[in-house]
Protein backbone atom coordinates (compact mmCIF):
# COMPACT_ATOMS: atom_id res chain seq x y z
CA UNK A 1 0.00 0.00 0.00
CA UNK A 2 1.47 3.14 -1.33
CA UNK A 3 1.24 5.91 1.88
CA UNK A 4 0.96 10.02 1.27
CA UNK A 5 1.47 12.68 3.08
CA UNK A 6 -1.56 15.35 3.10
CA UNK A 7 -1.55 19.26 4.21
CA UNK A 8 -4.52 20.90 4.53
CA UNK A 9 -5.13 24.35 4.30
CA UNK A 10 -7.52 27.35 3.07
CA UNK A 11 -7.66 28.10 -0.58
CA UNK A 12 -7.53 31.64 0.21
CA UNK A 13 -4.34 31.94 2.26
CA UNK A 14 -2.63 28.94 0.34
CA UNK A 15 -0.44 25.87 1.15
CA UNK A 16 2.46 25.94 4.04
CA UNK A 17 1.98 28.68 5.69
CA UNK A 18 3.51 28.75 8.81
CA UNK A 19 2.98 30.91 12.10
CA UNK A 20 6.22 29.49 13.45
CA UNK A 21 8.15 31.33 10.19
CA UNK A 22 6.88 34.49 11.66
CA UNK A 23 8.77 36.60 14.63
CA UNK A 24 6.37 36.09 17.63
CA UNK A 25 4.21 39.30 17.23
CA UNK A 26 3.12 38.52 13.67
CA UNK A 27 2.10 35.62 14.71
CA UNK A 28 0.48 36.70 17.76
CA UNK A 29 -1.18 39.19 14.93
CA UNK A 30 -2.64 36.44 12.49
CA UNK A 31 -3.68 34.53 15.90
CA UNK A 32 -5.75 37.36 16.91
CA UNK A 33 -7.17 37.71 13.69
CA UNK A 34 -7.84 33.81 13.31
CA UNK A 35 -9.70 33.79 16.94
CA UNK A 36 -11.91 36.39 15.43
CA UNK A 37 -13.43 34.11 13.11
CA UNK A 38 -14.93 31.52 15.07
CA UNK A 39 -15.85 29.48 12.26
CA UNK A 40 -12.27 28.26 12.19
CA UNK A 41 -11.04 25.47 14.52
CA UNK A 42 -7.76 27.82 15.22
CA UNK A 43 -9.97 30.38 16.62
CA UNK A 44 -9.89 27.74 19.92
CA UNK A 45 -6.34 28.58 20.72
CA UNK A 46 -5.36 30.37 23.59
CA UNK A 47 -3.83 33.27 23.49
CA UNK A 48 -0.55 31.53 24.56
CA UNK A 49 -0.43 29.17 22.04
CA UNK A 50 2.42 30.85 19.90
CA UNK A 51 4.77 30.93 22.48
CA UNK A 52 4.01 27.41 23.89
CA UNK A 53 4.26 25.96 20.28
CA UNK A 54 7.61 27.48 19.93
CA UNK A 55 8.51 25.53 23.42
CA UNK A 56 7.24 22.25 21.71
CA UNK A 57 8.57 22.46 18.32
CA UNK A 58 12.12 23.36 19.71
CA UNK A 59 11.62 20.10 21.82
CA UNK A 60 10.58 17.62 19.02
CA UNK A 61 13.62 19.21 17.10
CA UNK A 62 15.58 18.13 19.85
CA UNK A 63 13.91 14.72 19.99
CA UNK A 64 14.36 14.44 16.40
CA UNK A 65 18.13 15.40 16.22
CA UNK A 66 19.25 12.93 19.07
CA UNK A 67 17.28 10.00 16.77
CA UNK A 68 19.84 10.72 14.24
CA UNK A 69 17.26 13.24 12.19
CA UNK A 70 18.75 15.69 9.66
CA UNK A 71 17.16 19.49 10.50
CA UNK A 72 17.60 21.90 8.07
CA UNK A 73 14.58 24.29 9.82
CA UNK A 74 14.10 25.55 12.87
CA UNK A 75 11.12 24.83 12.52
CA UNK A 76 8.37 22.24 10.99
CA UNK A 77 5.89 22.07 8.36
CA UNK A 78 3.03 20.36 9.41
CA UNK A 79 1.22 17.28 7.31
CA UNK A 80 -0.72 13.96 8.08
CA UNK A 81 0.36 10.68 7.40
CA UNK A 82 -2.70 9.33 5.55
CA UNK A 83 -5.72 11.81 4.97
CA UNK A 84 -7.88 13.29 7.69
CA UNK A 85 -10.57 14.78 6.54
CA UNK A 86 -11.84 16.17 10.13
CA UNK A 87 -8.40 18.83 9.69
CA UNK A 88 -9.43 20.18 6.28
CA UNK A 89 -13.25 21.14 7.85
CA UNK A 90 -10.92 23.31 9.62
CA UNK A 91 -10.99 25.84 6.82
CA UNK A 92 -13.60 27.64 5.22
CA UNK A 93 -12.20 26.41 1.52
CA UNK A 94 -10.39 23.83 2.92
CA UNK A 95 -7.47 22.33 0.22
CA UNK A 96 -5.04 19.61 0.30
CA UNK A 97 -1.47 18.61 -0.39
CA UNK A 98 -0.61 14.87 -1.19
CA UNK A 99 3.06 14.20 -1.73
CA UNK A 100 4.21 10.29 -1.84
CA UNK A 101 5.62 9.13 1.43
CA UNK A 102 8.49 7.62 -0.46
CA UNK A 103 9.69 10.57 -2.27
CA UNK A 104 10.66 12.24 0.92
CA UNK A 105 13.95 11.71 2.46
CA UNK A 106 12.47 9.68 5.89
CA UNK A 107 16.05 11.56 7.35
CA UNK A 108 14.07 15.07 7.18
CA UNK A 109 10.82 14.09 8.93
CA UNK A 110 9.77 13.20 12.33
CA UNK A 111 5.89 11.60 13.45
CA UNK A 112 3.68 11.86 16.54
CA UNK A 113 1.60 9.51 17.13
CA UNK A 114 -1.41 12.14 16.89
CA UNK A 115 -1.03 16.02 16.72
CA UNK A 116 2.24 17.66 17.91
CA UNK A 117 0.82 20.23 20.32
CA UNK A 118 -1.01 17.46 22.77
CA UNK A 119 1.47 14.62 22.32
CA UNK A 120 3.64 16.89 23.82
CA UNK A 121 1.40 18.14 26.44
CA UNK A 122 -1.14 15.29 27.61
CA UNK A 123 -0.58 13.56 30.45
CA UNK A 124 -1.95 9.83 30.71
CA UNK A 125 -0.23 6.35 30.49
CA UNK A 126 -0.15 5.55 26.47
CA UNK A 127 3.32 5.11 25.63
CA UNK A 128 3.54 7.30 22.70
CA UNK A 129 3.26 10.03 24.61
CA UNK A 130 5.68 13.17 24.54
CA UNK A 131 8.40 11.16 21.54
CA UNK A 132 8.76 11.82 18.33
CA UNK A 133 8.84 9.09 15.85
CA UNK A 134 11.20 8.10 12.84
CA UNK A 135 9.58 6.65 9.76
CA UNK A 136 9.93 2.43 10.10
CA UNK A 137 8.90 3.35 13.91
CA UNK A 138 6.17 5.13 13.44
CA UNK A 139 4.65 2.35 11.06
CA UNK A 140 5.32 -0.01 13.97
CA UNK A 141 3.16 1.74 15.77
CA UNK A 142 0.35 2.12 13.25
CA UNK A 143 0.19 -1.89 13.19
CA UNK A 144 0.41 -2.21 17.32
CA UNK A 145 -2.64 0.75 17.60
CA UNK A 146 -3.95 1.32 14.93
CA UNK A 147 -4.74 4.71 12.56
CA UNK A 148 -6.19 7.39 15.14
CA UNK A 149 -8.16 8.48 11.39
CA UNK A 150 -9.70 5.07 11.81
CA UNK A 151 -10.33 3.87 15.76
CA UNK A 152 -10.67 8.29 16.97
CA UNK A 153 -12.39 9.77 13.93
CA UNK A 154 -15.41 11.98 15.97
CA UNK A 155 -12.63 12.50 18.62
CA UNK A 156 -14.06 11.27 21.44
CA UNK A 157 -11.73 8.60 22.66
CA UNK A 158 -8.35 11.21 22.78
CA UNK A 159 -6.70 13.60 21.13
CA UNK A 160 -5.04 11.34 19.01
CA UNK A 161 -6.96 12.19 15.73
CA UNK A 162 -3.86 11.90 13.25
CA UNK A 163 -0.68 10.74 12.87
CA UNK A 164 1.22 14.03 12.44
CA UNK A 165 4.22 14.40 10.14
CA UNK A 166 6.89 17.46 11.05
CA UNK A 167 8.71 18.14 7.73
CA UNK A 168 11.84 19.93 8.83
CA UNK A 169 13.31 20.54 5.59
CA UNK A 170 11.98 23.34 3.31
CA UNK A 171 12.98 21.58 -0.19
CA UNK A 172 9.98 19.05 0.31
CA UNK A 173 7.93 21.83 0.19
CA UNK A 174 9.37 23.88 -2.68
CA UNK A 175 9.51 20.65 -4.44
CA UNK A 176 5.90 20.78 -4.05
CA UNK A 177 5.39 24.75 -4.68
CA UNK A 178 7.18 24.63 -8.08
CA UNK A 179 5.48 21.42 -9.49
CA UNK A 180 2.39 23.36 -8.72
CA UNK A 181 3.48 26.33 -11.02
CA UNK A 182 4.22 23.99 -13.72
Amino acid sequence: MELFLYHYYDAETGPFRNLSALSIEEAQHVQRRLQQNKNMFASQRADDYIVIRRGIESYARELFIAKGGRVMNKYPHYMTLGPCEWIKRWYQNGREVKIPLDDVDPETISFTYGDLFPTMRYKDDKPYRGKVYLKNEILQLVDEFGWPQDWNNNGDQGPERYIEVQVWDDRVIRLFLNNLKE
